[in-house]
């Protein structure tokens, strides 16, 4: 399994943007999905994780109300939808995908088997 994040950018406070994680193997629409972000000298933190057996989700409540996250099955690819960015949105994203189902476990980035590369987001004021 290989994931490939990309749909970072600069925005002002406010914007939106739309992160897509697309994941190439056999077993996508198995696997749970989520996304982590890190900004500069903080540690890295869960900001939201799909299903890949009933498209349930978790998001942080951090952003809530103002990112959703959605599945594409044909396109094997996962979105987050970031909308009201905040400059305390900046961090570097990235998306991360397991074989075992969404439980709270998943909100933890060490029970990831797999992570793809990040893409950075800035949110200036």
């Amino acid at each position: 399994v290989q994931l490939q994040a990309c749909g970072g950018g600069l925005v002002q406070a406010g914007a939106s943007l739309r992160l897509s994680c697309v994941v190439s193997g056999r077993y996508f629409s198995g696997l749970t999905v989520g996304w982590f972000r890190q900004a500069s000298g903080k540690k890295r933190e869960f900001v939201a994780a799909i299903s890949g057996s009933d498209d349930s989700f978790r998001l942080a409540d951090s952003v809530k109300g103002r990112f959703t996250i959605a599945r594409d099955n044909a396109k094997k690819t996962v979105y987050l939808q970031m909308d009201d960015l905040k400059p305390e949105d900046t961090a570097v994203y990235s998306c991360a995908a397991d074989h075992a189902a969404l439980t709270d476990r998943l909100l933890y980035q060490s029970e990831y088997d797999y992570w793809g590369q990040g893409t950075q987001v800035t949110v200036s004021s």
